[in-house]
């Protein structure tokens, strides 16, 4: 049998929230086995841990949101999903505030860190969730749709599709994680302008800029109008009649965001707590399908136990 395996030494990230703005530090530390993914707020009383597992998610509008009690931890994805991805099966984070920083909106600081501190072997074994028989979850207001094989290994393949001209259907897949690093690890998350105006007029993404997240122009907007919201997210003035990213530095690949959308469901399934031996199939993936689908799973482990 495999064994578990946790981080050869803790290293730190340190960066803006998406939602709050708040300047954030993230410490990852190596943990025993059977540990799992555990989250302390260090900046509470009592320092309390949230345990990172699909029945603690409390919120999926825009992001991951785990809470117990009172205490709660956004934007856990992205490094779950590079933790998940590289094998580390138990690791223990501590974080200064509400949510873990944004950095660039990708898994790509993650995985550098966890290469550069390395990966142990520890005594146990490593268990898995073994898919037999297919299993489906649909969303019928969405049109959202996640569905899982059997397999001898873990995969993805994920499909995007939105109404526009922009963006419209992308496929991403990734059957051998060992890819992950060069091949979905920098994909950057990203949103819509509409999506944008709503977000501010809610008091969200308070750190939100082009440096951490792919801005998609699709449907046109008066010149003043576009202007005013350039001003409120501190980007430059664009021709309001010229549709289509808004980003600093250039795509990574062409599907980007259907690669970004499966380091979210990689990040997303982390939480159902032991790792899959299953092929997804997703449709117009999201965390509240992503966080549906892991609750299932983990029922299965509760029946299988």
């Amino acid at each position: 049998m495999p064994k578990q395996h946790t981080l050869g030494g803790s290293f730190t990230l340190e960066g803006k929230g998406l939602h709050t703005g708040l300047y954030l530090t993230a410490t990852f530390n190596p943990a025993p086995e059977n540990h799992g993914y555990k989250i302390r707020r260090t900046d509470l009383p009592g320092q309390p841990i949230i345990d990172a597992v699909a029945e603690n998610v409390v919120e999926t509008t825009r992001g991951t949101v785990l809470q117990v009690g009172d205490t709660r931890c956004s934007t856990v994805e992205h490094a779950l999903s590079a933790f998940s991805a590289l094998g580390v099966d138990n690791c223990f984070i501590e974080v200064d505030g509400p949510e873990v920083p944004i950095l660039d909106g990708s898994a790509e600081m993650y995985v550098e860190n966890i290469r550069r501190v390395g990966i142990v072997e520890q005594a146990a074994e490593r268990h898995y969730l073994d898919i037999t028989e297919t299993i489906e979850v649909h969303d019928e207001q969405s049109g959202s749709s996640i569905t899982i094989a059997p397999s001898d290994d873990f995969g993805i393949t994920a499909t995007i599709a939105f109404p526009g001209k922009v963006l419209s259907n992308q496929t991403a897949q990734l059957t051998d994680m060992t890819l992950f690093p060069e091949e979905i690890a920098a994909a950057r998350t990203f949103c819509f302008v509409r999506e944008v105006e709503m977000m501010l007029a809610a008091n969200l993404i308070k750190g939100g800029d082009l440096d951490n997240a792919i801005v998609i122009y699709e449907h046109e907007k008066t010149q003043a109008e576009l202007d005013l919201l350039a001003d409120r997210i501190g980007v430059p003035h664009r021709k309001a009649t010229e549709l289509g990213y808004i980003q600093h530095k250039p795509l990574q690949w062409d599907n980007e965001p259907a690669r970004h959308k499966l380091l979210d469901l990689i990040g997303d399934m982390a939480l159902v707590g032991l790792p899959i031996r299953g092929h997804i199939t997703a449709m117009r993936p999201g965390h509240t399908i992503n966080n549906r689908f892991a609750r299932l799973l983990r029922d299965q482990l509760t029946a299988g136990s």
